[in-house]
């Protein structure tokens, strides 16, 4: 070997260390891997440059950005309004189903934080029986399309970077969905397994939020689980004021009439998405302040507003503010928010206007404690015009051939202009760690590849392989990144065998294409631990389960997973 390989392979082994020591920084070890290989004159300049804008990386990035958009759209709400109900298997199935295909198009970490605090709340079935299921459904869901997991864009990106054309929308259709109907038999097999969650009540310092129905809303003679009030995102519907009577608890068969004050309790960052309901408005938003900056407050003990009930207390002539919740330690909170009176020590949340901060009276009143910002919900056209929008992006991608990356640059365009995504919202959450994971990637592809280290390693493998199957290599390359995807993350796994893989189909004379495939599935099969997957990280913290709920549960899905995957690749790619 020369020195230029023998460093090439040096770069190699010292990233594989590196991202099994520091795993939650992989982008920060992929660039140093990158600036390794551009001061040893392994890569130059103008390559990093061409990888910085690869197609593949470009369209991975555009994604992310549109389902920051779509993330706030209520298709989730919606989704998880028709769940959970009627009987425990039914309940199970639909929301694996529903998880799965939502996660074909979204991203599936969105779709797990967004149903987290539904399944938790649900009294149908025990969230410890569904929340790893969910997290295994949307891993699987996310192999059925090309934009369902960033893995399949990243490898994606490593494929276009070898001068290939790049892989179509449905190329992982048809394995990834016989991968999710076997494995889904499994799971609903073995869910018994799992562990009960002790399900906690609703803590007494959560804040309470009121909402009003309008006489003409669509939410009028439905019941409660139909208008699919029972199922938000972190907000619980604790009570109903009717004509000053107050329903408590509220039943699922509870028709909502005109005029009803709805009385929810949880976490205020979530209240723009009761905007999502025709004809319900929060009790701030009478003074037209709701979607400013929210500001918490605790009362002091001089306070003008002591002894006053909110609708009285005169908030915004006094301080340019409306009261959007309220919570009091120690007590939980009932009844008409209006009607509920200060008392020192209450914690307010205000959605202030632009005078707030300049009156005089703030300090005499208040402890200012924080800002909070309430997430931005879209609601009316610009939520219709985010969902039908995306999926005709996807639509004409595929019908009329259309470059991805095309179609996503005037979606996003579309967005922007439209106020559903702003400039920036883009600065604030553009996927920094994705594209230096994948910049890093592409750098030491092209590395492995100038170091001739690549060739070196084709002629070998050839040599030991001659007159074996390529299917047994296949094999190898698969349970390799499967083992690795457990280890170092789905994404670095990916980008460390890519090249590797790529490498051997061109030493064994043969398609890449199904070796490829063994490196995207494979990348995405993290069942028997937390740390492989970042919905498995989620679930693993809001279920409390052990390191061993995963083996005992993931490894007959794992082995269901594989033999699926490694069955149909050979068919549908041959070599």
């Amino acid at each position: 070997m020369l020195v230029m390989q023998w460093l090439m392979l040096l770069i190699f082994i010292a990233t594989f260390i590196g991202l099994l020591k520091y795993q939650q920084k992989s982008e920060k070890v992929f660039a140093v891997s990158l600036l390794a290989c551009l001061a040893t004159g392994l890569v130059s300049a103008d390559t990093v440059l061409t990888n910085v804008v690869n197609p593949g990386l470009v369209t991975l990035v555009l994604l992310v950005l549109c389902s920051f958009a779509f993330e706030r759209t209520s298709v989730l709400r919606r989704v998880s309004a028709v769940m959970i109900n009627g009987s425990k298997f039914k309940s199970t199935l639909k929301t694996l189903v529903c998880t799965a295909f939502a996660s074909a198009l979204m991203n599936n970490t969105a779709v797990v934080a967004a149903l987290i605090s539904t399944i938790k709340k649900n009294t149908l079935i025990n969230p410890g029986k569904l929340l790893l299921p969910v997290s295994y459904a949307a891993i699987l869901g996310g192999t059925l399309t090309l934009v369902g997991t960033s893995t399949n864009l990243i490898v994606n990106s490593l494929l276009i970077e070898q001068g290939a054309n790049s892989l179509g929308f449905f190329d992982f259709t048809l394995i990834g969905f016989s991968a999710f109907i076997f494995c889904l038999l499994v799971i609903l097999s073995t869910q018994h397994l799992l562990p009960k969650l002790d399900v906690e009540n609703f803590a007494a310092d959560e804040y309470l939020l009121e909402a009003e129905v309008a006489g003409s809303s669509k939410l009028v003679g439905l019941t409660i689980e139909d208008n699919g009030l029972r199922n938000l995102d972190s907000l619980f519907l604790v009570e109903i004021v009717r004509e000053g009577r107050l329903i408590s608890p509220v039943c699922p068969d509870e028709v909502i009439q005109g005029r009803d004050k709805l009385i929810f309790t949880g976490d205020i960052s979530k209240v723009l998405t009761l905007q999502q309901f025709d004809g319900l408005s929060l009790f701030a938003e009478k003074d037209g302040l709701l979607r400013d900056n929210l500001t918490e407050v605790l009362i002091k003990p001089d306070s003008a507003v002591i002894g006053k009930n909110l609708k009285k207390a005169g908030f915004r002539a006094r301080f340019d503010a409306a009261v959007v919740a309220i919570r009091r330690e120690g007590t939980q909170l009932s009844g008409k928010l209006g009607d509920i009176k200060i008392q020192s020590g209450d914690f307010l949340v205000l959605a202030v206007g632009n005078d707030f901060s300049s009156r005089t009276n703030l300090s005499k009143n208040f402890y200012i404690l924080s800002g909070h910002t309430p997430e931005n919900m879209l609601s009316g056209w610009r939520d219709s015009l985010t969902v039908f929008g995306f999926l005709a992006t996807i639509a004409t991608s595929v019908i009329f051939e259309i470059a991805l990356l095309k179609c996503l640059m005037f979606y996003i365009a579309v967005l922007i202009l439209s106020g559903c995504l702003t400039v920036n919202e883009v600065k604030r959450r553009f996927p920094l760690e994705i594209w230096m994971v994948v910049l890093g990637a592409l750098t030491l592809a092209k590395a492995f590849e100038n170091s001739g280290l690549a060739e070196l390693l084709a002629g070998q493998i050839e040599s030991v392989l001659q007159g074996q199957s390529a299917y047994l290599t296949l094999i190898a390359i698969f349970f390799i990144t499967l083992l690795m995807t457990e280890i170092v993350t789905n994404s670095a796994a990916a980008a460390l065998v890519f090249p590797i893989a790529y490498s051997i189909a061109l030493g064994l004379g043969v398609s890449p294409l199904p070796f490829v495939m063994a490196v995207a599935f494979g990348a995405s099969g993290s069942f028997i631990s937390p740390y492989g997957y970042q919905t498995n990280m989620m679930v693993f913290n809001a279920g409390n389960y052990c390191l061993m709920d995963f083996v005992k549960f993931g490894l007959p899905v794992s082995i269901a997973y594989s033999i699926i995957v490694l069955s149909m690749i050979p068919t549908v790619f041959p070599f």
